[in-house]
């Protein structure tokens, strides 16, 4: 191996170690977020957490992910949370019951419970829409 390839290795290993990632994923999302903050538009974090390919799961998913499409483009980060395999990480945002959709950007946190297809629920705990003070249904 030649020194050029054997300090690429090296770095790359450091930069995983700390966190950071040389070209990926995460690397792509934070330039998006700095793009949106630049240009003044709110940039939202969420958080979906799930119990595996149950169908609550995954209607939960479709619906998040057709609302997102619809109402966030480009304005969002989406991390989908299997708590089959990492159920330790229910901790960290308390999560009592799944699905869990949590909104950590901007404060304060939301979270919303349910497979999210009451679509003006969803808006208006994600503060997409406004509710009408007054108004009955």
């Amino acid at each position: 191996m030649s020194q050029r390839w054997l300090a690429f290795a090296g770095a790359r290993h450091r930069a995983k170690v700390k966190g950071r990632n040389l070209g990926g994923k995460k690397k792509a999302a934070a330039s998006v977020k700095k793009k949106a903050v630049k240009s003044g538009i709110e940039f939202i974090e969420l958080k979906l957490y799930v119990a595996g390919q149950t169908p609550k799961s995954l209607a939960a998913l479709a619906n998040l992910k057709k609302i997102c499409h619809e109402h966030l483009e480009g304005r969002y980060t989406l991390h989908v949370i299997d708590l089959v395999k990492t159920p330790q990480l229910a901790q960290g945002d308390q999560i009592l019951a799944i699905p869990t959709l949590v909104r950590n950007l901007p404060v304060p946190i939301r979270k919303i419970i349910g497979d999210l297809s009451d679509l003006e629920r969803v808006l208006v705990g994600l503060n997409l829409v406004h509710t009408e003070t007054g108004s009955s249904k």
